[in-house]
């Protein structure tokens, strides 16, 4: 005969399980099904924005949704999926689409605890789209889309501590202001590698299969940023300069503060 006292089926130990997984069943849901446009009408007031950001349409779940925003006075549509949080690295991976009416970058966010953020992404810019904006801030206009065939990089310690990536340009007319003129050339195929330095990060520009940099900008953690554009460039433009420079002299060099107080 078996005198054993029957055992409760809802122990405290059992009754503790239950609640959390009914909470983790909870949250999982929320994030599944919340509309993302609910969620940004009580985050907005909180949110300072820069000032030539704004967000005019937020859709979708917060798990699976899509942005309008309007940078600079370009529109520009956002698409997100949220993956599975990672519980032992304490993260959260995206899946990011960004696009305009012609260009459009995919790649890949991961939010890290307690301040750390992962891109990585590929992509093509139809130049010809932001010619208004190129001809306004007085830089060069280049004919035909830039690929970009890897972008990664890092935010930790609030600031970018990797930079890596590589742009490709087929080739063809390039027109800069002169003055009251316009100048014009003919360039080949050109990319842009950018690399992390010991006090920022760098961008250089290079024939396709060249021998040099063409032109290199630095932008420093100080806020300064500095430009150097080699004879080189001047060359591949088929522009007259003195015989007695070499490919590799700095014909041009500019520092100058990005930031208010940079020195």
């Amino acid at each position: 005969m078996n005198d054993a006292t029957p055992k409760p089926f809802l122990r405290p130990g059992k009754l503790i399980l239950l609640t959390l997984l009914a909470l983790v069943v909870y949250a999982i849901t929320l994030l599944v099904w919340i509309p993302a446009g609910w969620v940004w009408q009580q985050v907005a007031p909180r949110v300072s924005l820069p000032q030539q950001l704004e967000v005019r349409q937020v859709s979708g779940r917060l798990w699976d949704g899509a942005a309008g925003l309007v940078v600079a006075g370009y529109p520009i549509r956002v698409d997100w999926q949220l993956g599975w949080p990672s519980l032992t690295g304490l993260s959260l991976p995206l899946d990011l689409n960004v696009a305009t009416a012609q260009s459009r970058i995919n790649g890949k966010l991961k939010l890290s605890w307690p301040q750390k953020a992962e891109v990585s992404a590929t992509g093509q810019i139809v130049v010809s789209e932001f010619e208004e904006l190129i001809r306004r801030s007085g830089g060069a206009m280049i004919e035909g889309n830039v690929t970009i065939d890897r972008l990664n990089l890092v935010w930790e310690d609030n600031r970018v501590t990797l930079a890596e990536g590589l742009g490709r340009w087929a080739g063809g007319q390039v027109t800069w202001p002169m003055g009251n003129q316009t100048g014009q050339a003919r360039f080949p195929a050109m990319r842009a590698d950018l690399d992390t330095t010991q006090g920022g990060i760098a961008l250089a520009i290079s024939e396709q299969g060249g021998s040099g940099p063409a032109a290199e900008a630095s932008i420093l953690w100080s806020g300064m940023m500095e430009l150097r554009v080699f004879k080189r460039m001047v060359d591949l433009a088929g522009q007259p300069w003195s015989d007695s420079a070499s490919p590799g002299d700095v014909i041009f060099r500019v520092r100058q503060p990005l930031l208010p107080g940079a020195r």
